[in-house]
């Protein structure tokens, strides 16, 4: 990758980042208000950004109320922000409003393979030990071997374990597609709590990494009793050389600062947007680099392998609790295979890419790709959160 130095930063407006039917959408914010050196739980209502903070404190807090909905659209609020304002702020700044992800105590969980076709480029991945050189043979190998074996399959059923027999016979079985067709999803926890970053962030690769790629998702947010009440869109940055060294080097891959994007807002649901509206939401991919490289993607969630209730079910139940709710990344359909850098190497992330994932129904997240060990440092977690909230008389 190219030094960090000098790198663009992208230009935001209310009309780039808001969902196309903006007007009916209950959409939460977060900000950062330099007046209390914290964040303020928020509606967004058009170009204005309301803080509901007095109401609920927290954005978890305001997820575990059965008329959420109706406070974002109504309630009185208190100090009010200009959107475009907002998104025309540095988001590293702490001494002016600016966006945050909009998620505070809600633990990250994350799903993986759970789309077919980057199911093969994990195989492909674990195959090549990390080695984008060899991807384009492997995947070449892989494709033949496998073709449309694993279309349609229902993980768990007949069929997948049909699969999993030709798979084991030709020597292609593979722990990710134990995840991928077997009958367990699997679902990990991508970062801490209050880690991610927000729409106009940077957004973290390890520098060590030398072949990566975003992973544009669906994000569903879930409260505590495991409904879900909102979705929204998220990056899970993936490591490719890393983690197909080794499946254990997963939290290596995964977890580093800044390598988690959640935004622009949490679109609650209701009358006009509900799960099967999620079911069906188009992703859009479009990375613009320094050197005017382009690259486009799409992905659709009707292509998903297992239904979003059934990867809530595996990770919230009487195995597994959160009290202050979670997010879950719900996979990604993504995986470039676009040569970028060397014929045969796929592609790989460059500093300076500025990264946007939209969808009509929920807006725009877009980020600038650095180094993880170059992005702003994390240093508000629980404990400054709770301080911050008791210093304001709102706990």
């Amino acid at each position: 990758m190219e030094s960090a130095a000098a790198r663009p930063r992208p230009v935001l407006t209310a009309g780039s980042v808001l969902p196309a039917d903006a007007d009916r959408a209950a959409l939460v914010a977060r900000v950062h208000n330099p007046e209390w050196d914290g964040p303020c739980v928020a509606a967004v209502r058009g170009e204005q950004v309301v803080d509901l903070t007095a109401i609920a404190p927290t954005v978890s807090d305001l997820m575990e109320r059965d008329d959420a909905a109706a406070v974002v659209r109504e309630a009185d609020g208190g100090h009010v922000w200009r959107l475009d304002e907002l998104l025309d702020a540095p988001a590293d700044r702490r001494d002016v409003p600016h966006l945050l992800a909009p998620i505070d105590l809600q633990v990250i969980k994350a799903a993986g393979v759970t789309f077919a076709r980057s199911l093969l480029e994990r195989v492909i991945e674990e195959r090549t030990g990390g080695d984008p050189a060899q991807a384009a043979r492997v995947r070449a190998r892989v494709g033949q071997m496998v073709g449309g074996t694993l279309d349609g399959i229902r993980p768990g059923s007949p069929e997948a374990d049909k699969a999993k027999e030709l798979l084991v016979s030709e020597g292609l079985w593979s722990q990710y597609l134990e995840v991928g067709i077997g009958p367990d999803p699997e679902v990990f926890t991508k970062a801490p709590v209050l880690s991610a970053v927000g729409t106009g962030a940077d957004i973290g690769v390890l520098g060590a990494s030398v072949w990566n790629n975003p992973e544009p998702e669906a994000v569903l947010v879930v409260d505590s009793r495991g409904r879900v009440r909102g979705a929204t869109l998220g990056n899970d940055v993936n490591l490719r050389d890393i983690e197909g060294r080794s499946a254990l080097l997963l939290s290596r891959a995964k977890d580093n600062n800044a390598s988690c994007a959640i935004g622009p807002f949490v679109r609650l649901l209701d009358e006009d947007f509900d799960l099967d509206t999620v079911r069906g939401i188009d992703i859009d991919l479009r990375i613009d680099g320094t050197d005017g490289y382009v690259l486009r993607g799409s992905s659709s969630m009707r292509e998903i392998s297992r239904d979003v209730l059934d990867l809530v079910a595996a990770t919230h139940g009487p195995h597994h609790q959160y009290p202050d709710g979670f997010v879950l990344f719900t996979g990604t359909l993504f995986a470039p295979t676009e040569d970028r850098q060397a014929p045969g190497a796929g592609f790989t992330h460059e500093y300076g890419d500025i990264v946007r994932i939209s969808s009509p129904r929920l807006g725009a997240l877009v980020n600038t790709v650095v180094p993880s060990e170059q992005a702003a440092p994390w240093t508000f977690g629980a404990g400054a959160l709770m301080r911050n909230l008791a210093r304001r008389g709102v706990l």
